[in-house]
């Protein structure tokens, strides 16, 4: 309880707006963030340490609202925004990865989420302007990866038994779909550059048509909790949708901030029906928040 009390009256008397940060950045939240994300944190302090902190954390954003976009709500300099009211498919992911990976360190102040939130969303963990946001999801796995947060899972083969080369250059090609790439031009050449990085690299990925009827390698392959990164044909893209992963009776299933159902949610169906559902869906590639 003491913990909760000195954080909120560190989010009032920062109110809305900006705070210094170790890093010497800076962060964009209201009160009721903070006090959500230390509440959180207070409760995952009290659980047995065989929790699945994923999906703990998880289940707590079940019902928020949908929002796209909500990283570019600021114009001028970037800033580590938090959101924890309106959430799309990537600020849930992120979300949940920096409470998980602050419970597995019994890290439970809220600076401690705002430093691990701006290791997992910026280049080498430093906020320098738009362009050090790791916007390609294959970028985000291959930085933390390097500063061991998150494991990308490859075998066994199978299911891992399909390949993706990478072709990415959506953002550069579509400036105009980036409020940032609109506003600033020079933008647009570092973009290219760090897409001209990932393009031609190969993942393995675990195919849709797997899916299907579960086998003994795919549950032992993919774990509740796990990040689940949709792979897709589409154009210019690496990663078209992300979630976690929960197993049912009947099979795989994707917890995710949902366009469709406008909040989070555990999705009704499998994960084989769901993909089929989308016909530029290939598969999934799969990454494991380290503990």
């Amino acid at each position: 309880m003491i913990r909760i009390i000195v954080s909120v009256i560190l989010a009032i008397s920062c109110m809305k707006g900006l705070i210094a940060q170790a890093s010497e950045s800076a962060c964009y939240y209201t009160p009721a963030d903070s006090i959500r994300i230390v509440t959180l944190l207070d409760e995952a302090s009290r659980q047995s340490r065989t929790t699945d902190f994923p999906l703990f954390f998880a289940r707590k954003f079940m019902g928020t609202p949908y929002v796209a976009h909500t990283l570019e709500v600021l114009d001028g300099e970037e800033r580590l925004i938090v959101n924890t009211r309106q959430l799309d498919c990537t600020t849930l992911v992120e979300n949940v990865t920096a409470l998980t990976l602050c419970a597995y360190r019994s890290l439970y102040t809220f600076r401690d989420y705002l430093n691990t939130l701006m290791s997992l969303r910026y280049r080498q963990g430093k906020l320098d302007g738009y362009t050090s946001r790791l916007h390609y999801f294959t970028d985000w796995i291959l930085d933390n990866t390097q500063k061991q947060l998150v494991d990308e899972i490859h075998q066994p083969v199978p299911p891992f038994t399909a390949l993706q080369t990478l072709h990415v250059n959506y953002m550069s090609s579509h400036p105009q779909s980036y409020k940032a790439l609109r506003q600033h031009a020079a933008f647009v050449d570092v973009i290219r550059q760090q897409e001209d990085s990932l393009t031609g690299r190969v993942f393995r990925y675990i195919p849709k048509s797997a899916l299907y009827n579960p086998s003994q390698a795919l549950r032992l392959a993919v774990h509740d909790g796990d990040i689940i990164a949709i792979t897709c044909d589409k154009p210019g893209l690496d990663i078209a949708h992300l979630g976690f992963a929960v197993w049912r009776d009947n099979g795989l299933h994707l917890l995710n901030a949902s366009q469709l159902h406008k909040k989070v949610v555990e999705e009704p169906m499998n994960l084989y029906d769901y993909l089929q559902k989308h016909s530029s869906f290939t598969g999934i590639r799969i990454v494991r928040i380290r503990k």
